[in-house]
């Protein structure tokens, strides 16, 4: 008798709860609409980040051993977008570490994209570059092709050695900016006597 009982109050309270979200469903969806029909339906998905970080530090690794360390205010990740791309749009800074964890290279930028399916990154706005050998790199575009291990510019350069200064426009280079060329170029050099 007790089960039967149950049973009953079990159907009618299932009965309850589909004549409630038969009314309350339809509210809520009407209530998310636009006058205009529009609702919140998002038409084009690839406007919007996939990710969006904020206050990022993070190291990155190679076989157990830290390479890389990278600070950023803001890491947007755009995987619709064609071709899809990661956004540093408040700027980036990026340690390379040798070894031993001692910094050996380091770059700045106000605003950075890395194209994924390409390998590449694109530095913009106050570049600054370190290089392993303390030269610094200054320009306002930079691209940073790891497929093929080569960094380049179509753009003004600066190049500060210990001993000279070296400017220009257009610019290549091997991975590691230790091997470098300068096009169209202009400076003050030192000549020992």
């Amino acid at each position: 008798m007790r089960a039967q009982r149950f049973v009953k109050k079990l159907i009618q309270l299932i009965g309850t709860t589909t004549a409630v979200l038969a009314v309350v469903v339809p509210i809520f969806v009407t209530s998310c609409t636009s006058p205009q029909g529009n609702g919140m339906i998002i038409e084009n998905r690839d406007s919007l980040a996939v990710m969006s970080t904020y206050g990022v530090s993070t190291v990155i690794s190679d076989s157990g051993r830290i390479s890389y360390k990278i600070d950023t205010e803001e890491w947007l990740i755009f995987d619709r977008r064609k071709p899809p791309y990661w956004a540093f749009e408040k700027g980036v800074y990026l340690e390379k570490y040798d070894y031993d964890m001692n910094v050996e290279a380091t770059i700045k930028c106000d605003t950075a994209y890395y194209y994924n399916e390409q390998k590449l990154w694109k530095l913009i706005g106050n570049v600054d570059i370190r290089n392993p050998k303390n030269e610094r790199f200054y320009t306002d575009l930079m691209y940073w092709d790891q497929e093929n291990e080569k960094i380049y510019s179509d753009a003004y350069i600066k190049i500060e050695q210990e001993e000279q200064t070296t400017e220009g426009i257009g610019f290549s280079s091997n991975q590691s900016m230790t091997l470098w060329e300068i096009k169209n170029t202009k400076g003050i050099y030192t000549i020992k006597e």
